[in-house]
């Protein structure tokens, strides 16, 4: 049983094999190389990002046979002994397990000897928030003034509970979580150091459950070695990790963006048969949630870890940033959801029909009040106007160019035969131009940023070959490609084949979301002036001095 883990094997011996630890290593060279050396450091982060590492280099500097520099040769008797652990004047000492003031006091009787071989004396404490109050207070004072010959190397995951007069004494090294790149890089350079046969989306996998330790992320790697029988595959790790493969995923957040059951339905099963980690997915999915937030507010300036640019962009069209945003708060609900769940399937899954059921919306508008009809248009050249037949979002600059389609990127269904209801909202003799396209809203469903952007739109003119509107100010972001041809598609169907023409310039008055707005302030008043003369209300404000909260009603 001579086999010796990866993350023993290749532990840095230099600062130069260090990874992701810049700051650090660049302070320490120059400290030892000047001569400038403190007496107490103290190196903080999380678990497995090297610092018990950088404390044994740093003593293994200070007491190299061929001098103080910072480069240790690694040859002579003293940097061997204490690569092996049992050199002398390297006293380790586990914090976790020695937090009574006796060994501390202990500890401090003997910093006054000499060291026996090096050429000072170096004490390494692990885990030092572990300390009793009564510890740390016995070894304020040596650790202020030591003797020459002792450097005190203090580590710790949580210096919050170091107290501050310990870390006033001490210079501070806050080592950070490694990347996903760092991490998959130094994988990367081990298999092959190692001659194991791997696959690039294994390591991408390792590197991401890792979470920014790099010795986590060795430890996983000796398991899958273990697990693929001397090879690192994808499959494998995936399996063994919990994970579900990129195109499992692409193909479930796809069919909730799009809002169709039956593609998350499938979805939904095709993960209960991997029996996966869904603490993992969630995961998943809260990173490709954020991918799409930044693409939707930031551009081209993200990439993904997770999918290529051509699904992000067409997410990012797809979905509103409201409804992101939704996605996000729901996913990061379920992270503790998952952990209080009995059946973590069906927690996932709630969580699921949340984000398939809930979106940002203004609410029906069937019942608003009839905007006021916009006035004539004055005898001018007609603004560029935007089009949509299924086909994309183009401006064109005259009503002969607005009513010519172009190549449609998304196959149209056949045409479809109006329902009764839809024909009724497009007849002439069915109301004002607010009226029909409430109408139209309501019949057929619009939803997420296709029901948005409708609701943002002025009607202006409603003929058998065109619908004409007219776009708010403020509100371009409502015009994706996805949202003006799904709503060309509706208006075709609503009207035996119209084309939806979107001019610029609209009254925010003469659109439904204002008319949905005057309405909500209507019963709002309704509700308020009820509230006033309720006897029950009258009678709780008399007997027990309530309180009516206005932005409840």
């Amino acid at each position: 049983m001579s086999y010796q883990v990866l993350a023993r094997k290749w532990r840095p011996q230099r600062f130069s094999e260090l990874v992701g630890q810049e700051h650090v290593v660049q302070a320490l060279v120059n400290g030892l190389s000047s001569g400038r050396l403190h007496h107490a450091f103290l190196f903080t982060g999380t678990r497995g990002v090297g610092k018990t590492t950088v404390a044994r280099i740093l003593a293994k500097s200070l007491n190299c046979e061929q001098g103080v520099s910072s480069e240790p040769c690694g040859e002579c008797s003293a940097c061997k002994d204490i690569t092996a652990g049992r050199y002398p004047d390297l006293l380790e000492i586990d914090a976790a397990s020695r937090t009574g003031v006796d060994d501390t006091r202990d500890l401090l009787d003997k910093v006054v000897y000499a060291p026996s071989r090096g050429r000072c004396k170096v004490y390494l404490i692990d885990e030092v928030h572990m300390l009793s109050l009564s510890s740390f207070n016995a070894l304020l004072k040596t650790l202020e003034e030591p003797p020459s010959h002792v450097r005190f190397l203090l580590a710790t995951t949580d210096p919050q509970k170091v107290p501050v007069t310990v870390l006033s004494r001490c210079l501070q090294f806050n080592l950070r979580r490694l990347t996903r790149s760092e991490i998959g890089g130094q994988l990367e350079h081990i298999l092959k150091a190692e001659g194991v046969e791997y696959e690039a989306e294994a390591i991408d996998e390792i590197s991401r459950s890792a979470d920014g330790s790099l010795r986590d992320g060795l430890s996983l790697l000796d398991q899958a070695l273990a697990y693929g029988a001397g090879a690192v595959r994808g499959e494998e790790v995936q399996r063994m990790l919990g994970a579900v493969g990129r195109g499992v995923l692409i193909e479930l957040y796809d069919a909730l963006a799009s809002g169709e059951k039956e593609r998350v339905a499938a979805g939904l099963a095709q993960l209960e048969t991997r029996s996966p980690s869904y603490h993992r997915v969630v995961q998943d999915l809260i990173e490709l949630t954020h991918d799409v937030a930044v693409r939707q507010l930031l551009g081209d300036a993200t990439d993904s870890a997770l999918v290529d640019d051509q699904h992000l962009d067409r997410w990012a069209q797809m979905l509103s940033p409201e409804l992101v945003q939704l996605h996000y708060q729901l996913l990061i609900s379920a992270v503790g959801e998952l952990n209080q769940a009995p059946d973590a399937r069906v927690a996932f899954a709630m969580t699921v029909l949340r984000m398939l059921a809930f979106e940002p919306a203004s609410g029906p508008v069937s019942s608003a009040p009839a905007a006021p009809k916009p006035a004539a248009p004055k005898p001018t050249a007609p603004k560029p106007a935007q089009q949509s037949a299924g086909s994309g979002y183009d401006k064109r600059s005259s009503s002969a160019q607005s009513a010519a389609s172009s190549t449609p990127r998304v196959a149209e269904p056949a045409p479809q035969q109006p329902s009764p209801q839809a024909r009724s909202a497009t007849t002439a003799a069915s109301g004002s131009l607010a009226e029909r396209w409430s109408a139209m809203v309501d019949d057929q469903k619009l939803r997420g940023p296709i029901r948005e952007l409708a609701l943002r739109l002025e009607p202006r003119d409603f003929g058998e070959t065109q619908w004409r509107l007219a776009l708010t100010d403020g509100y371009d972001y409502l015009v994706t490609e996805f949202a003006v041809a799904e709503l060309g598609r509706a208006v075709a169907q609503a009207s035996d084949g119209a084309k939806l023409v979107i001019d610029e310039g609209g009254k925010q008055e003469a659109t439904l979301a204002a008319a949905q707005e005057k309405a909500n302030k209507a019963q709002r008043e309704a509700a308020d002036a009820a509230l006033q003369t309720d006897p029950l209300a009258q009678a709780l404000v008399s007997e027990f001095g309530a309180e009516r909260v206005n932005d409840t009603l």
